[in-house]
């Protein structure tokens, strides 16, 4: 099977991961998609291919040199819907992408902008009503079809140790992976965006939420009574400073973004997360939180407002900088494959992160997609294609 061949194959299983169910994976159908990778993996001649009952897949393929691992995740985002996903393929040569003729839904480079670099390639799309999960099975894809293609080539290469993992996109990605047992020296996850994108940097991330107690009785006796929650929340929210919104930063800005928000009268609450490259202005961040909960209290009453902050993970550049060697090594995979690298930092979180301070070094590289998470995503195969280029250059190159 070709690169997208496969890829279209594994949009048609819905994977949605559930931040609020407590099992793992969070959605037992990311199960079904895995139970597929197995027993495709073991037709393809990865004998060693299993899942283990938490849903994560590993394999093996044999080779010389170091042990390289390759780390991709099943589940898709919540933020849309992914079940029922109408791909389609379109030759796209500028201007607008009708993706749904009875919706009016238009695919525009007015609104995404890196359509215009794609003129001339081959476009996965949607029909406009779901999302289309290039992140990440564009990356599952691509690994099986490296590993394919090597085992058939039969040059030589670094051993291969492959890792698919559950529910990434709610955080949880790395929680059960089993890094003594996947005994990679250091491994790549295969989960970024636009075509050359290669990231060993990534946010330090909080999660935060700000509770807020009130007391309620009839409006029309409130007087001196009342203490709506909702207006402390506001004068809370409003306390922040105004330029640490995500719509405000880019590169290597940090934010505190509001992810949600509940309220009545008596108990309201939001809910924050918060980012940052630096380690020093992640940790202020976090004490922005705590200084303003503190004086809300001091002004309406010990208790009135709760905190409850939770570090997520950290920047992986502090584990892969004494070994930039990994890095290295894939710019040069780009470059043997035609693509040239382009050196980003990653404005989210992979695996990676996670599994670079339990152990195993792990900085994140392009698919090709674009516009994750939404309903106009869409991923060019000449891109699925350089991926996999990529990781054949990476295997190749080890092994001499």
């Amino acid at each position: 099977m070709t690169v997208s061949e496969r890829f279209l194959k594994y949009v048609s299983y819905e994977t949605t991961s559930d931040e609020s169910s407590e099992t793992c994976p969070s959605t037992p159908k990311q199960k079904l998609l895995g139970a597929a990778l197995v027993e495709e993996m073991l037709a393809m001649g990865i004998s060693d291919a299993y899942m283990d009952e938490h849903g994560y897949i590993y394999g093996t393929v044999p080779g010389t040199g170091p042990v390289i691992g390759l780390i991709a995740h099943m589940d898709t985002a919540p933020d849309c819907s992914g079940k029922d996903v109408q791909a389609k393929i379109v030759h796209y040569e500028g201007g607008d992408v009708l993706l749904n003729e009875e919706k009016g839904i238009v695919l525009s480079p007015k609104d995404y902008p890196s359509l215009n670099r794609n003129i001339g390639k081959h476009l996965i799309v949607t029909d406009g009503t779901t999302l289309l999960g290039a992140d990440d099975k564009a990356g599952i894809a691509a690994i099986l079809t490296a590993a394919q293609e090597l085992m058939k080539e039969g040059t030589p290469h670094a051993t291969l140790r492959i890792g698919f993992t559950p529910d990434e996109e709610i955080g949880r990605g790395a929680d059960l992976f089993n890094v003594e047992n996947f005994k990679a020296e250091y491994a790549y996850t295969v989960d970024g965006g636009s075509l050359g994108e290669l990231e060993y940097e990534n946010f330090n991330a909080a999660s935060a939420l700000v509770t807020f107690h009130g007391r309620n009785v009839h409006p029309g006796s409130a007087k001196n009574i009342m203490i709506n929650s909702q207006h402390i929340a506001m004068e809370f929210h409003s306390m922040l400073p105004c330029q640490s919104k995500p719509e405000f930063t880019e590169g290597y800005e940090g934010f505190a973004h509001l992810c949600e928000m509940k309220g009545e009268v008596e108990l309201s609450t939001l809910e924050y997360i918060i980012r940052d490259h630096n380690r020093d202005s992640f940790e202020a961040k976090k004490r922005d939180f705590e200084r303003i909960c503190a004086y809300l209290n001091e002004r309406y009453g010990a208790g009135t407002v709760e905190l409850k902050l939770r570090d997520s993970y950290y920047n992986m550049r502090e584990k892969i900088e004494p070994i930039m060697y990994i890095v290295d090594r894939a710019k040069q995979a780009m470059a043997d494959a035609g693509v040239e690298p382009k050196v980003v930092p990653i404005r989210g979180g992979t695996d990676g992160a996670r599994l670079s301070y339990e152990g195993l070094p792990c900085p994140n590289l392009f698919t090709g997609g674009e516009n994750f998470h939404g309903r106009f995503e869409y991923i060019p195969i000449e891109d699925m294609e350089a991926c996999v280029r990529t990781l054949k250059a990476i295997l190749k190159n080890a092994a001499q």
